[in-house]
């Protein structure tokens, strides 16, 4: 309604003397198919339009410009006879069409195009990457549950369709559908996927067979093919896609589980960044859900090069803000509520400023600053004269936790005072002095009135949830001393819980940087090595490839969850991966990476480590390996025209050994201080090998 983006296309090598022909296939897609659940469509319009102009410069000089227009035809009368993102797509080959994309076809028998068109939006050319297809996936077993029907496992959930590759006789129809988990019996699950039918039906007018859908996407691992006698692995292969960012991180370690652990972060990332940053890929929903993305952006960064991804969609942010400054549930905004609520609003602000921090874009905050602005006074006002939230409010809390319901008031108060101390750093970069110390001046106050009505003497947080004491932590809301009241309670419960997490969505991204940050990581490596439920290594060891939504999607007492929302690739529990990133392999960093700092936590059962994150300056690595006689190698590497802190683990400065050097004498290294068990160093850019004969390592707790 507000804008439509235009891609271009390099056709000279289409091109050739003589007659040409230029033509389209249209689909409903996001404009008229069905998006989101409520099994409705047409949210912007029914008929879809098309609009093209192709640009020729010949060796004199000429310029030509060809566009679309009034002379042009179309026909409805083709071989795909449904479209749809939710539905699937359908295929009647018997009706192609042989040459209408070629000079000379006879179209007298379509009609002439309409050339109105219901919206009137800004043209603009496309910020973000295209949507590809990334490689092919193989079927790696077949089964037959049931006579004629045939379920293959590819291997791996993943978002994209399936490609047949088959011989065919006249008229045979072949039925697609998909599932990502099995039912006991072998045959699909499908009852997650709610009004997605996701069915892709080929119908054949004889002969070989390479086809597969191009209008529509699923979420799956298993295929169920009908309408084969016998089915090879050949059969089919999967053509996963998803918006094309240049992957930027690694992360591999010498625990099999963690590496697929980021193997499923990775792949279910993949299948949820397509276009928008969506919910889940599978099912009647695939809307770009605003509290997902904030909590996950960060991890998201490390793993690809966001920022054209997160530049378009935070327009679509922008263009579905209230006029009152509330940001909403979902943006593009279609079907879910324009009220977001804590956590979910936030990404109004949390998404620019994380943007803002990886890349080092002011432009972002530039574009984003007047809807921010007007979103803090939203908060602002809706508040009590105590600067508490007001009686009623729309929350939908710590989302998907486990038997511990957070009070939303303290998530409310939490989120207000974090993007509020983000809007005094905002301010502060780009040069707005007094609204800069207005944002300290409101964090100061909101500060206050949580301690004042959420903190109690001996540092219990209202509602006493792991959730409560990480938000209370993460974003500085307590001061040093009952900062360790809260933290000690925030372990006590952990351990009272088996040395389990109870968090959901939002208490799951900062539980583990909280742990790190009051000095616990002999906790955090023992929730990130849990193989019971409810865990990460829960879900790896019962055959996750991706992350899945519910802590409890599947498990063997009570078989699925709630098949209303029980999504298998979902990325929010994968924000883990930053603390992966930032503790494992220890690289950090902010306002583009200028600031690096280089600071490896070994721990846990790990015996090695090898992490990189390609910055906008260039390839950042932090590999690393101890050995039984109590040493630790580190190689460190550093992009050009950059400088890092580098926190080397060791008792002292004089155990620390760089090329077979001692440290305080390499070149290019200057020792700072010692800080704890670890020998700090300024460091140029260039590659370091170091040797520490003393460091802690960090045991996770029994």
């Amino acid at each position: 309604t507000k804008r439509v983006y235009y891609n271009t296309y390099d056709i000279t090598s289409e091109l050739h003397q003589g007659s040409n022909a230029l033509g389209a296939i249209l689909a409903d897609g996001w404009y008229a198919g069905y998006v989101g659940y409520g099994n409705k469509r047409e949210h912007y319009g029914k008929d879809v339009r098309f609009n093209a102009q192709i640009h020729v410069e010949y060796q004199d000089g000429a310029v030509e410009t060809i566009t679309t227009g009034p002379d042009w035809k179309a026909t409805t009368n083709g071989p795909i006879r449904q479209a749809d993102f939710l539905k699937g797509q359908v295929y009647d080959s018997k009706m192609e069409l042989t040459g209408w994309d070629r000079p000379g076809y006879d179209d007298s028998g379509w009609q002439p195009v309409v050339q109105d068109c219901p919206l009137s939006p800004q043209i603009q050319a496309a910020p973000h990457q295209p949507v590809q297809i990334i490689k092919t996936i193989k079927p790696i077993a077949i089964t037959e549950p049931q006579p004629g029907v045939f379920v293959y496992n590819m291997g791996q959930n993943f978002a994209g369709v399936v490609q047949l590759n088959t011989n065919t006789k006249p008229d045979q129809q072949i039925q697609i559908r998909i599932a990502e988990r099995l039912n006991p019996d072998g045959t699909i699950y499908t009852e997650n996927l709610r009004r997605a039918t996701s069915t892709d039906l080929y119908i054949a007018k004889g002969g070989p067979v390479q086809w597969h859908p191009q209008f529509t996407f699923h979420g799956f691992q298993y295929v169920e093919i009908t309408g084969i006698e016998k089915p090879t692995l050949d059969t089919i292969v999967g053509l996963p896609f998803t918006s094309a960012a240049p992957i930027a991180g690694s992360f591999e370690c010498s625990d099999p589980m963690l590496n697929q652990l980021y193997s499923n972060i990775c792949w279910t990332q993949w299948m949820n960044f397509i276009d928008i940053p969506t919910d889940c890929p599978q099912r009647d929903e695939r809307l770009g859900w605003t509290g997902d993305a904030q909590v996950y952006i960060r991890t998201a960064c490390y793993n690809t090069d966001n920022q054209p991804f997160y530049t378009k969609w935070l327009v679509d942010l922008m263009d579905s803000q209230r006029e009152d400054g509330q940001f909403p549930m979902v943006a593009p905004l279609k079907v879910a509520g324009a009220d977001g609520g804590p956590a979910w609003a936030d990404a109004g602000v949390i998404c620019p400023w994380t943007v803002w921090q990886v890349y080092g874009d002011t432009d972002i905050l530039e574009y984003c600053y007047e809807p921010m602005k007007k979103f803090i006074e939203f908060c602002k006002n809706r508040c009590t004269d105590d600067l508490l939230p007001p009686a009623q409010f729309h929350c939908f809390g710590d989302w998907l936790s486990i038997n511990a319901d957070t009070p939303k008031d303290v998530i409310f108060m939490a989120y207000f005072a974090s993007c509020t101390q983000k809007m005094f750093q905002i301010a502060n970069v780009l040069g707005k002095s007094d609204d800069s110390a207005y944002y300290q001046g409101l964090f100061d106050m909101i500060k206050a009135s949580f301690n004042k009505a959420y903190v109690a003497k001996d540092g219990r947080i209202k509602g006493n949830t792991q959730c409560a004491y990480v938000l209370a932590l993460a974003n500085d809301l307590l001061d040093a001393d009952m900062a360790k009241l809260a933290a000690d309670h925030l372990v006590a419960d952990i351990q009272s819980r088996g040395w389990h997490l109870s968090t959901g969505f939002i208490g799951t991204k900062d539980l583990m940087l909280v742990l790190s940050k009051i000095d616990r990581n002999d906790v955090a490596y023992h929730l990130i090595h849990n193989t019971t439920f409810p865990s990460w290594g829960f879900s790896i060891k019962h055959g996750a490839t991706s992350i899945w939504e519910r802590w409890n999607g599947w498990t063997p007492e009570e078989g699925f969850g709630d098949p209303g929302m029980n999504s298998f690739a979902h990325y929010s529990f994968g924000a883990v991966a930053q603390w992966m990133f930032q503790t494992i392999g220890g690289i950090d960093g902010t306002i583009g990476f200028d600031k690096i700092m280089i600071k490896p936590q070994p721990g846990g059962n790990l015996d090695w480590a090898n992490v990189s994150y390609n910055s906008i300056h260039g390839l950042i690595q932090s590999n690393w390996k101890r050995f039984e006689n109590g040493q630790l190698k580190l190689d460190i590497t550093l992009p050009a025209n950059t400088q890092a802190t580098i926190y080397i683990p060791a008792d002292s400065a004089d155990d620390v050994i760089e090329s077979g050097k001692p440290a305080n004498s390499a070149t290019g290294l200057t020792f700072i201080k010692m800080d704890g068990h670890y020998a700090v160093y300024k460091a140029e850019s260039g590659s370091y090998h170091f040797i520490s004969t003393s460091f802690k390592f960090i045991d996770s707790v029994e």
